[in-house]
């Protein structure tokens, strides 16, 4: 079966598939302007009979359904999402790998915004849960992370909150960003772990940081598999960040500086 197709718009977005996977691009589509910088692409496309062409802008807004398709379109294959298993989570633990996990997080643009953000800081997995709500890497998903989406990997898993909980009994410290009653997060809260039977700090587990829908937070499954719950403070006049703003924090402190 013909897998289903998705457009990468934007110069940055397809010149990082580009470097990453030049033989995923199917067609190539792109006004005058534009063409005059990815000569080198579309050779390489005319040597393996792929179409590429130069079109109006009325025919690029067609193709990539939006207006917002930054002078070029890559067309490329729906990527296919998959479940990471055992051994993949202990590779994790043991290569102590940051992970952001997205609880039904809806918003094509902020898992966009939310993988640019990963992908800046070295962040190189993230894990959605197979829900209707939950937002899968799409047209829009792709322009919004400017190629942060190239940079890192996007896998699926049938229950959330039981791979939140093996994460846990594997090793890690699983952390759920709460709008409110989780502990404060300020400089300097960070967490440290002592091993049994040792008096000074071991080094810390490695971590995955949860962070739940945009209008309902974190589900209360989620919520009980977390070894620890964070909460940004804030003025009170404004009840919560955007998740892709408190999403950016929250790697920053939990998961890169650390």
């Amino acid at each position: 079966m013909k897998r289903a197709e998705i457009n990468l718009c934007g110069l940055v977005a397809v010149r990082a598939r580009w470097r990453r996977d030049p033989a995923s691009i199917l067609r190539l589509f792109f006004d005058l302007e534009t063409g005059k910088r990815v000569g080198v692409i579309s050779r390489a496309l005319a040597a393996n009979r792929k179409v590429y062409r130069c079109v109006e802008t009325a025919e690029l807004e067609r193709i990539a359904d939006t207006v917002h398709h930054g002078g070029i379109v890559a067309v490329v294959a729906e990527p296919v999402l998959e479940t990471p298993k055992p051994a993949q989570i202990l590779a994790w633990v043991r290569h102590r790998e940051p992970l952001l996990l997205l609880d039904r997080i809806g918003n094509a643009h902020n898992l966009g915004a939310l993988a640019r953000t990963a992908a800046f800081f070295g962040v190189r997995n993230i894990v959605i849960p197979a829900h209707p709500q939950a937002a899968i890497p799409n047209d829009a998903a792709y322009r919004i992370s400017e190629g942060g989406l190239e940079a890192l990997q996007v896998w699926r898993v049938s229950d959330l909150a039981a791979f939140a909980r093996d994460l846990a009994q594997a090793g890690y410290q699983v952390i759920g960003a709460a709008t409110r009653g989780g502990e404060t997060l300020r400089p300097g809260t960070r967490p440290k772990f002592s091993k049994p039977g040792t008096r000074g700090p071991a080094p810390s587990k490695p971590a995955a940081l949860i962070l739940g829908n945009e209008e309902h937070g974190i589900a209360e499954a989620m919520t009980a598999a977390c070894t620890r719950l964070v909460t940004l403070p804030g003025g009170g006049d404004v009840e919560s960040l955007n998740v892709s703003v408190a999403g950016a924090l929250l790697m920053w402190e939990l998961l890169v500086h650390r």
